[in-house]
């Protein structure tokens, strides 16, 4: 579609930006917090980038008060944060952590306090270490209980000071990861258990947002999907068959349980006739159809390019971690898909495609697909941010923002009800795997993989461009 005059963002639209309780927040095991697995497992030599972790980050569980003035000098009018799961309950489960639950009081408080709508995310990877050692976590159905337990506790807590709900971040992510590619905790590498524990991450999901219904009956909860839309690598039909293949495996396997609770037909008696579906007990369809959302949350940062790989073909390989551009290789599953380059597009030095119309395609698909509002809860550019002379001069993250931002509103324009936008990241963070090397935020913090430095705040140029769009309401893009 190609239109002569775009529609405005709407009003009351949510500019906002985002982080994650692992990735900001650091004292790690400060007022009666519980380990997670990623504190156990970043300890392990060789998983991080230089043996990078989150046990200071930066700072931001003693620093929120200087952050949040940051967002009100910026105008943001949301961010998405995450409750990190052991700040609450240390062990799992049992008596909640009353010094964790007021971090976030203080925190929403002061949002609140600065017209800032909060968006609390209850999931963004940081399971209690002591439910994987104690039953293997995602992999046993006693999660859902617990999980179930943890929600009502912020539901009851703060479901009056909070509307928007944020379930599962990730979850499609992550959990590939940590079940297929060995490299989030807990490092396993066997597709019958990736799907068993994304299985029961479904039922966790429609258990708890059944549970929200009673708590927080005016509020909107949804999950965060990391969403790469697929592209067929030619119009050759074994290519556009490996697309439809991709589709569903990578993206529709997540969506559709989420949104129609049931599994897509295609994929499900694939898995079935390889023995990698998961068990699906009675009484788990009418949980999943219980459960669906109020919205879909995207996380979105690139298109995925497929093209046909054979039964002995090449397998699921890791991404590149280090920044060395043209290092990552091919990946995929033998019999259905793999990945190719897409020629037709530009790459950032992590080798992730920079595809701002990629944006607007899966916007709509989603839309016609689902027939729920979006918000967008991740888009943003990881780069190799340089501090000079006490400023970080980052054009490329700001064009990268404008053109997404450009497409968001082309989509509007098409019929999507778009919601809100939160970038990634309001500050710059630990990056996972990929260290404090990958920066993504609007605020530079000066640290770096092996020293915390003075964890300075300093505003990027791209800290006071996003400033202008959200005081015009994107007029400008």
């Amino acid at each position: 579609m190609q239109h002569r005059q775009l529609k405005d963002f709407p009003d009351g639209f949510l500019w906002g930006a985002a982080s994650a309780a692992y990735q900001v927040e650091g004292a790690w095991n400060a007022d009666g917090k519980g380990e997670s697995v990623w504190d156990v497992f970043t300890r392990e030599p060789g998983r991080t980038f230089k043996g990078s972790n989150g046990e200071v980050a930066v700072d931001h569980y003693h620093r929120y008060a200087e952050d949040v003035a940051l967002m009100a000098e910026m105008g943001m009018k949301a961010y998405r944060f995450s409750v990190s799961w052991p700040r609450i309950f240390p062990d799992g489960r049992g008596t909640p952590n009353e010094a964790g639950l007021a971090f976030y009081d203080r925190l929403i408080d002061a949002l609140l306090a600065n017209g800032i709508e909060p968006v609390l995310t209850l999931y963004h990877w940081d399971l209690p270490q002591a439910l994987q050692a104690e039953y293997g976590g995602w992999e046993d159905r006693r999660i859902i209980a617990d999980f179930a337990h943890y929600c009502v506790t912020l539901f009851q807590r703060f479901g009056g000071k909070v509307k928007y709900w944020v379930s599962l971040n990730e979850q499609n992510y992550n959990l590939t990861n940590a079940y297929q590619l060995g490299t989030h905790p807990p490092a396993v590498q066997d597709r019958k258990r990736f799907f068993c524990a994304n299985h029961h991450a479904f039922l966790a999901n429609a258990t708890m947002i059944a549970a929200f219904r009673q708590h927080v009956p005016q509020g909107q909860i949804g999950p965060s999907f990391a969403y790469s839309p697929a592209y067929p690598a030619s119009s050759a039909p074994a290519d556009m068959l490996a697309f439809e293949n991709a589709e569903e495996f990578t993206n529709y396997w997540w969506l559709d349980t989420y949104c129609f609770g049931r599994y897509p037909q295609a994929a499900l008696a694939h898995l079935q006739a390889a023995g990698e579906a998961p068990d699906i007990l009675p009484g788990d369809e009418a949980i999943l159809r219980n459960g669906r959302p109020d919205f879909i949350g995207v996380n979105y940062y690139q298109t995925l390019t497929f093209t046909e790989n054979s039964l002995d073909g090449v397998t699921m390989q890791r991404i590149n971690t280090t920044g060395q551009k043209g290092t990552t290789p091919a990946s995929g599953v033998p019999g259905l898909y793999k990945t190719a380059p897409n020629p037709n597009l530009t790459t950032t030095n992590w080798d992730w495609s920079i595809d701002p119309t990629g944006l607007r395609i899966g916007l709509r698909r989603l839309a016609s697909r689902y027939a729920l509002p979006l918000m967008i809860t991740e888009n943003g550019l990881g780069e190799f941010d340089q501090l000079e002379h006490g400023k970080v001069h980052d054009s490329y993250r700001i064009d990268y923002l404008r053109s997404h931002l450009h497409a968001c509103r082309e989509a509007i324009t098409d019929g999507v009800d778009l919601i809100g936008y939160c970038a990634w990241s309001f500050t710059d963070i630990l990056s996972w795997l990929n260290g404090y090397q990958k920066r993504y935020g609007f605020v530079y913090i000066d640290r770096d993989e092996t020293d915390a430095k003075t964890l300075q705040r300093i505003p990027k140029d791209s800290f006071y461009w996003y400033q202008g769009v959200i005081a015009n309401n994107g007029a400008d893009v």
